[in-house]
């Protein structure tokens, strides 16, 4: 462990030559967001339509470019509900699990590095849909009767695990402030709204949070979320950690100098999140079914703290 601890460091410094011009300058780059359509069922499923049509043409192009892996992830896209769509850069995707128009409470699940319309739905419960799917089908059986919709967020383009971008906070700025205006429409309009945040996600989160009208904010293999504690938030969200035991992510270090790293961990009792069971499990293995750290999510996504196993 103080060996890869070692090699953490030895990577942070290295990239410290570059790390203000990193944070400055996102290194992913997307198109933009569509404005939101009113939360009612015909203004849901037109969106839909528009966005299905969108994704068959982006999967036509994509196959006769010859990216036939970007073809076979738009392909299966297809059948879902999407309320944002763009194919530009690494693309944008989000795209909603239960009904939207009725549902009282929303849940965002927010992904990290390496995600992109190639993988939003190509790597099981690893990737944003299936971890969407994946965490609507455990919510069912945990109350059936949930009035719940889960969004999976591909909202920002974020950086690649092999890429400087990785280090700092300048992708996760971007996410955050395409995340903040998404959520502020959800709250507007009534729903109660809570946050699952995996790995560079929590970055994009943490940033986020102060003062955003969400319920609660979890956070899975995160490497810091850019704050020192909860208190340093600015949040009256409930905070929650979990991070499995196979999960490399515990051996990055927790620094923050010259715009490189993300601070304070937050499984760290001094940060003052509520950590939460998540069992063996690698930094994929949040959303595996049967799964301690599934269920537990489940309960923060329902809004009940008390079913959470600690």
């Amino acid at each position: 462990m103080r060996f890869r601890r070692t090699i953490g460091m030895a990577t942070l410094a290295t990239a410290a030559v570059f790390g203000t011009t990193a944070a400055t300058f996102p290194s992913a780059q997307v198109g933009r967001s569509q404005p939101l359509p009113a939360l009612t069922a015909r203004a849901l499923a037109a969106r839909y339509a528009t966005d299905s049509r969108m994704i068959t043409r982006a999967a036509r192009a994509a196959s006769g470019a010859g990216n036939q892996s970007l073809a076979r992830s738009l392909d299966a896209m297809r059948g879902g509900h999407f309320i944002d769509f763009n194919p530009a850069g690494q693309g944008l995707a989000v795209e909603v699990l239960g009904n939207l128009a009725q549902a009282r409470r929303v849940v965002v699940l927010v992904p990290g590095s390496d995600t992109s319309l190639a993988t939003f739905d190509s790597r099981g419960t690893a990737s944003p849909g299936g971890a969407a799917r994946s965490l609507a089908a455990q919510v069912r059986k945990q109350d059936p009767g949930a009035d719940l919709a889960i969004i999976a967020w591909l909202g920002y383009g974020d950086p690649a695990t092999l890429s400087p971008g990785i280090l700092t906070s300048g992708d996760a700025g971007q996410g955050a402030a395409a995340l903040r205006p998404f959520v502020d429409y959800l709250a507007r309009h009534g729903r109660q709204v809570a946050l699952i945040c995996h790995s560079y996600g929590s970055v994009v989160c943490g940033l986020a949070a102060p003062h955003l009208p969400v319920t609660d904010i979890a956070v899975v293999g995160s490497p810091g979320m850019d704050a020192s504690s909860v208190r340093a938030l600015d949040t009256t969200a409930r905070v929650w950690a979990g991070r499995g035991v196979g999960d490399w992510i515990r051996h990055v270090p927790h620094v923050h100098f010259f715009g490189l790293g993300f601070g304070q961990d937050p499984m760290d009792p001094a940060f003052g999140a509520r950590l939460f069971a998540t069992g063996a499990g690698g930094h994929s293995g949040y959303f595996v079914p049967g799964s301690i750290a599934l269920r537990n999510l489940a309960d923060i996504a329902l809004g009940d703290p008390a079913g959470v196993v600690r």
